[in-house]
């Protein structure tokens, strides 16, 4: 009934245990599940250059606030002489 794949595989499992209990309830309404691979959805070439520029922007953001950070640490050790 499916293949090899758990993704595909659960969808189906999903539909066959959906639909067994509502027969047990003597329901009249189904259950239709469908897999569609992630891939597929973002096909959308301006979507994903969006992202890219939110991830990218945010790096920067950190890689620009983290370096002051270890310079405070550094510098309050040196105050204190722990060193």
């Amino acid at each position: 009934m499916c293949g090899a794949e758990p993704i595909n595989c659960f969808p189906v499992l999903v539909n066959i245990l959906s639909n067994t209990l509502l027969r047990l309830f003597n329901s009249t309404a189904r259950v239709r599940v469908w897999s569609e691979p992630l891939y597929t959805h973002l096909q959308n070439s301006a979507m994903d250059r969006d992202i890219f520029f939110v991830c990218l922007s945010y790096m920067l953001i950190l890689a620009a606030g983290l370096p002051p950070l270890f310079a405070v640490s550094n510098m309050e050790d040196y105050k204190v002489k722990s060193m």
